[in-house]
Protein backbone atom coordinates (compact mmCIF):
# COMPACT_ATOMS: atom_id res chain seq x y z
CA UNK A 1 0.00 0.00 0.00
CA UNK A 2 2.90 2.50 0.47
CA UNK A 3 4.42 1.67 -2.79
CA UNK A 4 0.85 2.42 -3.89
CA UNK A 5 0.23 5.72 -2.24
CA UNK A 6 3.64 7.06 -3.07
CA UNK A 7 2.60 6.13 -7.13
CA UNK A 8 -0.69 7.91 -6.77
CA UNK A 9 1.14 10.77 -4.57
CA UNK A 10 3.69 11.36 -7.40
CA UNK A 11 1.26 11.48 -10.53
CA UNK A 12 -1.37 13.81 -8.32
CA UNK A 13 1.54 16.48 -6.67
CA UNK A 14 3.14 16.72 -10.16
CA UNK A 15 -0.50 18.12 -11.74
CA UNK A 16 -1.44 20.29 -8.79
CA UNK A 17 2.24 21.80 -8.78
CA UNK A 18 1.56 22.21 -12.66
CA UNK A 19 -2.01 23.94 -12.48
CA UNK A 20 -0.60 26.04 -9.71
CA UNK A 21 1.79 27.62 -11.57
CA UNK A 22 -0.56 28.37 -14.71
CA UNK A 23 -3.19 30.12 -12.52
CA UNK A 24 -0.07 31.98 -10.49
CA UNK A 25 1.12 32.92 -14.13
CA UNK A 26 -2.62 33.81 -15.22
CA UNK A 27 -3.17 35.85 -12.32
CA UNK A 28 0.49 37.53 -12.08
CA UNK A 29 0.02 38.50 -16.01
CA UNK A 30 -3.52 40.30 -15.28
CA UNK A 31 -1.61 42.15 -12.51
CA UNK A 32 1.27 43.10 -14.34
CA UNK A 33 -0.82 44.68 -17.29
CA UNK A 34 -3.37 46.69 -14.31
CA UNK A 35 -0.18 48.02 -12.91
CA UNK A 36 1.15 48.66 -16.33
CA UNK A 37 -1.34 52.19 -16.27
CA UNK A 38 0.14 53.36 -13.20
CA UNK A 39 4.24 53.28 -14.51
CA UNK A 40 5.32 57.03 -14.38
CA UNK A 41 3.50 57.80 -11.05
CA UNK A 42 6.31 59.39 -9.02
CA UNK A 43 8.82 56.92 -8.88
CA UNK A 44 6.95 53.57 -9.76
CA UNK A 45 9.07 52.28 -12.97
CA UNK A 46 9.04 49.09 -14.39
CA UNK A 47 11.54 47.33 -11.69
CA UNK A 48 9.27 48.48 -9.19
CA UNK A 49 6.06 47.24 -10.64
CA UNK A 50 8.01 43.89 -11.24
CA UNK A 51 8.35 43.71 -7.63
CA UNK A 52 4.96 44.75 -6.81
CA UNK A 53 3.89 41.64 -8.86
CA UNK A 54 6.08 39.26 -7.35
CA UNK A 55 5.44 40.49 -4.02
CA UNK A 56 1.17 39.68 -4.90
CA UNK A 57 2.42 36.31 -5.93
CA UNK A 58 1.74 34.60 -2.75
CA UNK A 59 -1.67 36.31 -2.27
CA UNK A 60 -2.63 34.66 -5.29
CA UNK A 61 -0.92 31.34 -4.20
CA UNK A 62 -3.27 31.14 -1.50
CA UNK A 63 -6.40 31.66 -3.85
CA UNK A 64 -5.57 29.25 -6.01
CA UNK A 65 -4.36 26.51 -3.96
CA UNK A 66 -7.71 24.86 -3.69
CA UNK A 67 -8.67 25.22 -6.99
CA UNK A 68 -5.30 23.90 -8.35
CA UNK A 69 -6.45 20.84 -5.75
CA UNK A 70 -9.24 19.91 -7.56
CA UNK A 71 -8.11 20.23 -11.34
CA UNK A 72 -5.14 18.56 -10.85
CA UNK A 73 -6.43 15.82 -8.91
CA UNK A 74 -9.06 15.47 -11.74
CA UNK A 75 -6.55 15.52 -14.53
CA UNK A 76 -4.21 13.01 -12.60
CA UNK A 77 -7.14 10.54 -11.80
CA UNK A 78 -8.45 11.07 -15.26
CA UNK A 79 -5.01 9.46 -16.36
CA UNK A 80 -5.14 7.09 -14.61
CA UNK A 81 -8.82 6.23 -15.24
CA UNK A 82 -7.67 6.52 -18.82
CA UNK A 83 -4.91 3.95 -18.37
CA UNK A 84 -7.27 1.52 -16.57
CA UNK A 85 -5.00 2.07 -13.33
CA UNK A 86 -7.97 2.65 -11.28
CA UNK A 87 -10.06 -0.51 -12.66
CA UNK A 88 -7.23 -2.49 -11.84
CA UNK A 89 -6.79 -1.34 -8.36
CA UNK A 90 -10.66 -1.71 -7.75
CA UNK A 91 -10.48 -5.70 -9.24
CA UNK A 92 -7.37 -6.45 -6.75
CA UNK A 93 -9.39 -5.31 -4.06
CA UNK A 94 -8.56 -1.62 -3.19
CA UNK A 95 -11.66 0.18 -2.64
CA UNK A 96 -12.93 3.41 -3.16
CA UNK A 97 -12.64 4.73 0.57
CA UNK A 98 -8.86 3.69 0.34
CA UNK A 99 -8.04 5.49 -2.25
CA UNK A 100 -10.19 8.55 -0.91
CA UNK A 101 -8.18 7.98 2.51
CA UNK A 102 -4.91 7.79 0.02
CA UNK A 103 -5.62 11.26 -1.48
CA UNK A 104 -7.01 12.93 1.79
CA UNK A 105 -2.95 12.78 2.77
CA UNK A 106 -2.13 14.75 -0.65
CA UNK A 107 -4.96 17.42 0.44
CA UNK A 108 -3.44 17.35 4.12
CA UNK A 109 -0.10 18.64 2.95
CA UNK A 110 -1.81 21.45 0.46
CA UNK A 111 -3.76 22.10 3.57
CA UNK A 112 -0.53 23.21 5.49
CA UNK A 113 0.80 24.82 3.01
CA UNK A 114 -2.04 27.10 2.44
CA UNK A 115 -2.17 27.31 5.96
CA UNK A 116 1.33 28.54 6.47
CA UNK A 117 1.35 30.85 3.23
CA UNK A 118 -1.80 32.67 4.52
CA UNK A 119 -0.16 33.12 8.13
CA UNK A 120 3.32 34.05 7.80
CA UNK A 121 3.77 35.02 3.61
CA UNK A 122 0.59 36.07 2.38
CA UNK A 123 0.11 39.30 4.98
CA UNK A 124 3.88 40.26 5.01
CA UNK A 125 4.68 40.14 1.35
CA UNK A 126 0.80 42.19 0.68
CA UNK A 127 2.13 45.10 3.05
CA UNK A 128 5.49 44.85 1.90
CA UNK A 129 3.81 45.45 -1.72
CA UNK A 130 1.14 47.97 -1.24
CA UNK A 131 3.68 50.04 0.96
CA UNK A 132 6.16 49.74 -2.14
CA UNK A 133 3.89 50.75 -4.73
CA UNK A 134 2.33 53.61 -2.27
CA UNK A 135 5.51 55.64 -1.65
CA UNK A 136 6.72 55.35 -5.38
CA UNK A 137 3.54 56.71 -6.35
CA UNK A 138 3.77 59.67 -3.68
CA UNK A 139 -0.02 58.42 -2.38
CA UNK A 140 -1.50 57.78 0.68
CA UNK A 141 -3.20 54.88 2.10
CA UNK A 142 -6.82 54.75 1.06
CA UNK A 143 -9.69 55.39 3.38
CA UNK A 144 -13.40 54.83 3.60
CA UNK A 145 -14.57 58.29 3.91
CA UNK A 146 -13.40 61.67 2.09
CA UNK A 147 -12.31 63.29 5.15
CA UNK A 148 -10.05 60.17 5.81
CA UNK A 149 -9.97 57.63 8.88
CA UNK A 150 -12.01 57.65 11.60
CA UNK A 151 -11.09 55.29 14.80
CA UNK A 152 -12.50 55.09 18.06
CA UNK A 153 -10.32 55.50 21.06
CA UNK A 154 -11.87 55.20 24.68
CA UNK A 155 -13.61 58.38 24.80
CA UNK A 156 -12.38 59.83 22.04
CA UNK A 157 -13.12 60.37 18.42
CA UNK A 158 -10.16 60.44 16.10
CA UNK A 159 -9.89 61.52 12.39
CA UNK A 160 -6.72 60.99 10.61
CA UNK A 161 -6.71 62.77 7.19
CA UNK A 162 -3.82 60.66 5.59
CA UNK A 163 -2.01 57.43 6.64
CA UNK A 164 1.75 57.41 5.14
CA UNK A 165 3.22 54.22 4.02
CA UNK A 166 5.25 53.68 7.07
CA UNK A 167 2.00 54.28 9.28
CA UNK A 168 2.91 57.74 10.33
CA UNK A 169 0.07 60.08 10.26
CA UNK A 170 -0.95 63.61 9.12
CA UNK A 171 -3.57 66.02 9.44
CA UNK A 172 -4.76 64.58 13.52
CA UNK A 173 -8.00 65.99 14.92
CA UNK A 174 -8.33 64.26 18.28
CA UNK A 175 -12.44 64.48 19.70
CA UNK A 176 -12.29 64.12 23.17
CA UNK A 177 -15.46 63.11 25.41
CA UNK A 178 -16.22 62.64 28.73
CA UNK A 179 -18.42 59.90 30.05
CA UNK A 180 -21.41 62.05 29.60
CA UNK A 181 -20.64 62.26 25.67
CA UNK A 182 -19.88 66.16 26.11
CA UNK A 183 -17.05 67.45 23.95
CA UNK A 184 -13.86 68.47 26.38
CA UNK A 185 -11.24 68.99 24.07
CA UNK A 186 -10.56 69.31 20.53
CA UNK A 187 -6.83 68.54 19.38
CA UNK A 188 -5.44 69.34 16.11
CA UNK A 189 -1.66 68.45 14.85
CA UNK A 190 -0.12 68.89 11.50
CA UNK A 191 1.65 65.41 12.12
CA UNK A 192 2.69 62.20 14.08
CA UNK A 193 5.06 59.49 14.83
CA UNK A 194 4.92 56.63 17.04
CA UNK A 195 8.00 56.03 19.21
CA UNK A 196 6.98 52.89 20.88
CA UNK A 197 5.15 54.06 23.92
CA UNK A 198 3.26 57.22 22.52
CA UNK A 199 2.68 59.18 19.40
CA UNK A 200 4.74 61.96 18.94
CA UNK A 201 2.94 65.08 17.70
CA UNK A 202 4.02 68.07 15.67
CA UNK A 203 2.43 71.44 15.63
CA UNK A 204 -0.38 71.04 17.98
CA UNK A 205 -3.31 73.31 18.68
CA UNK A 206 -5.91 72.36 21.32
CA UNK A 207 -9.26 73.62 22.47
CA UNK A 208 -10.56 72.95 26.01
CA UNK A 209 -14.12 73.14 26.49
CA UNK A 210 -15.91 74.32 30.34
CA UNK A 211 -18.98 75.29 31.25
CA UNK A 212 -17.93 78.21 31.64
CA UNK A 213 -15.11 79.21 28.78
CA UNK A 214 -13.23 78.15 26.12
CA UNK A 215 -9.68 77.98 26.12
CA UNK A 216 -7.10 77.45 23.23
CA UNK A 217 -2.95 76.59 23.43
CA UNK A 218 -0.51 76.29 20.59
CA UNK A 219 2.48 73.67 21.45
CA UNK A 220 5.17 72.56 18.81
CA UNK A 221 5.18 69.33 20.04
CA UNK A 222 3.42 67.41 22.38
CA UNK A 223 2.95 63.57 24.02
CA UNK A 224 -0.19 61.28 22.66
CA UNK A 225 -1.02 58.48 24.73
CA UNK A 226 -3.40 55.84 22.47
CA UNK A 227 -4.35 52.82 22.15
CA UNK A 228 -4.15 53.20 18.40
CA UNK A 229 -0.88 51.38 17.72
CA UNK A 230 0.91 51.33 14.25
CA UNK A 231 -0.14 47.66 14.16
CA UNK A 232 -3.52 48.23 13.77
CA UNK A 233 -3.31 50.86 10.79
CA UNK A 234 -1.45 48.32 9.08
CA UNK A 235 -4.63 46.84 8.46
CA UNK A 236 -5.54 49.52 6.26
CA UNK A 237 -2.67 48.14 3.52
CA UNK A 238 -4.30 44.58 3.49
CA UNK A 239 -7.58 43.82 3.40
CA UNK A 240 -8.92 41.21 5.85
CA UNK A 241 -9.37 38.12 3.96
CA UNK A 242 -5.27 38.34 3.19
CA UNK A 243 -4.43 39.54 7.20
CA UNK A 244 -3.12 36.75 9.53
CA UNK A 245 -5.69 35.41 11.49
CA UNK A 246 -3.52 36.26 14.69
CA UNK A 247 -3.57 40.10 13.33
CA UNK A 248 -7.58 39.35 12.72
CA UNK A 249 -7.90 38.25 16.34
CA UNK A 250 -6.43 41.22 17.88
CA UNK A 251 -8.05 43.78 15.36
CA UNK A 252 -11.82 42.27 16.21
CA UNK A 253 -10.28 42.65 20.12
CA UNK A 254 -9.80 46.19 19.51
CA UNK A 255 -13.23 47.02 17.58
CA UNK A 256 -15.49 45.22 20.62
CA UNK A 257 -13.38 47.07 22.82
CA UNK A 258 -14.11 49.87 21.44
CA UNK A 259 -18.06 49.16 20.17
CA UNK A 260 -17.60 48.40 17.20
CA UNK A 261 -18.85 46.11 14.27
CA UNK A 262 -16.46 43.54 13.72
CA UNK A 263 -18.42 40.70 11.45
CA UNK A 264 -16.66 41.74 8.56
CA UNK A 265 -13.30 40.56 10.46
CA UNK A 266 -15.02 37.75 12.27
CA UNK A 267 -15.75 36.08 8.86
CA UNK A 268 -12.45 36.48 7.68
CA UNK A 269 -11.25 35.27 10.64
CA UNK A 270 -13.44 31.76 10.50
CA UNK A 271 -12.45 31.41 6.89
CA UNK A 272 -8.69 31.49 7.55
CA UNK A 273 -9.55 28.40 9.83
CA UNK A 274 -11.72 26.88 7.45
CA UNK A 275 -10.09 27.41 3.85
CA UNK A 276 -6.95 25.34 4.16
CA UNK A 277 -9.12 22.44 4.52
CA UNK A 278 -10.81 23.11 1.31
CA UNK A 279 -7.57 21.05 -0.01
CA UNK A 280 -8.85 18.14 1.56
CA UNK A 281 -12.38 18.55 0.65
CA UNK A 282 -11.23 19.07 -3.49
CA UNK A 283 -9.45 15.65 -3.33
CA UNK A 284 -12.80 14.30 -2.20
CA UNK A 285 -14.55 15.74 -5.13
CA UNK A 286 -12.29 14.79 -7.53
CA UNK A 287 -11.78 11.04 -6.93
CA UNK A 288 -15.18 10.12 -8.44
CA UNK A 289 -14.40 11.76 -11.83
CA UNK A 290 -11.38 9.66 -11.98
CA UNK A 291 -13.83 6.57 -12.72
CA UNK A 292 -16.27 7.62 -15.21
CA UNK A 293 -16.12 6.41 -18.55
CA UNK A 294 -13.64 8.14 -20.85
CA UNK A 295 -16.26 8.66 -23.45
CA UNK A 296 -17.65 11.04 -21.13
CA UNK A 297 -14.72 13.33 -21.56
CA UNK A 298 -11.26 13.24 -22.04
CA UNK A 299 -8.21 15.11 -20.30
CA UNK A 300 -9.58 18.25 -21.85
CA UNK A 301 -13.32 17.66 -20.10
CA UNK A 302 -11.59 17.19 -16.74
CA UNK A 303 -9.88 20.27 -16.76
CA UNK A 304 -12.51 22.28 -17.80
CA UNK A 305 -14.90 20.31 -15.21
CA UNK A 306 -12.77 21.13 -12.59
CA UNK A 307 -11.64 24.75 -13.24
CA UNK A 308 -15.73 25.51 -13.28
CA UNK A 309 -16.28 23.86 -9.92
CA UNK A 310 -13.28 25.72 -8.64
CA UNK A 311 -14.73 29.13 -10.10
CA UNK A 312 -18.44 27.94 -8.64
CA UNK A 313 -16.39 27.36 -4.74
CA UNK A 314 -14.67 30.43 -4.91
CA UNK A 315 -18.07 32.57 -5.98
CA UNK A 316 -19.71 31.08 -3.23
CA UNK A 317 -17.29 31.95 -0.68
CA UNK A 318 -17.50 35.57 -1.91
CA UNK A 319 -21.27 35.32 -2.30
CA UNK A 320 -22.02 33.67 1.41
CA UNK A 321 -19.40 36.39 3.17
CA UNK A 322 -21.94 39.20 1.70
CA UNK A 323 -24.79 37.35 2.43
CA UNK A 324 -23.51 37.19 6.13
CA UNK A 325 -22.84 40.36 6.42
CA UNK A 326 -26.15 41.57 5.21
CA UNK A 327 -28.24 39.57 7.00
CA UNK A 328 -25.70 39.23 10.00
CA UNK A 329 -25.40 35.40 10.28
CA UNK A 330 -23.14 33.85 12.25
CA UNK A 331 -19.52 33.90 11.10
CA UNK A 332 -19.06 30.47 11.53
CA UNK A 333 -22.13 29.58 9.39
CA UNK A 334 -21.21 32.08 6.58
CA UNK A 335 -17.27 30.84 6.58
CA UNK A 336 -17.92 27.02 6.26
CA UNK A 337 -21.25 26.46 4.51
CA UNK A 338 -19.82 26.40 0.98
CA UNK A 339 -17.03 24.10 2.10
CA UNK A 340 -18.92 21.73 3.74
CA UNK A 341 -21.42 22.00 0.73
CA UNK A 342 -18.90 20.93 -1.59
CA UNK A 343 -17.82 17.97 1.29
CA UNK A 344 -21.24 16.44 1.24
CA UNK A 345 -21.50 16.20 -2.73
CA UNK A 346 -17.98 14.65 -2.74
CA UNK A 347 -19.29 11.84 0.05
CA UNK A 348 -22.52 11.56 -2.06
CA UNK A 349 -20.36 11.30 -5.41
CA UNK A 350 -18.24 8.72 -3.57
CA UNK A 351 -20.64 6.45 -2.24
CA UNK A 352 -22.65 6.58 -5.64
CA UNK A 353 -19.13 5.24 -7.14
CA UNK A 354 -18.53 2.61 -4.69
CA UNK A 355 -21.87 1.03 -5.41
CA UNK A 356 -21.47 0.83 -8.90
Amino acid sequence: MKILHRYIADEIISSIMLIMLALLAMFSFFDLIQELESIGKGTYGIGKVLLFVLLSAPGHVYEVVPVAVLVGTMYALGQLGRHSELIVLRVSGVSVLRIAASLLRIGLIFALVTFVVGELVTPFSEKTAQRMRIKATDSVVSQDFRSGLWVKDGNSFVNVEDVLPDAGLLNIHIYEFDPSFRLRSISNAESGRFDGKHWNLDNVTQTLFDERKTRSYTFPQANWQSLIRPELLNVLLVVPEKMSAWNLYFYIHHLSANKQKTSRHEIALWSKMVYPLACMVMVVLALPFGFLHQRSGGASAKIFAGIMLGIVYQVMNRVFVHLGLLNDWSALLSAVVPTLLFLIAGIFMLFWVERR
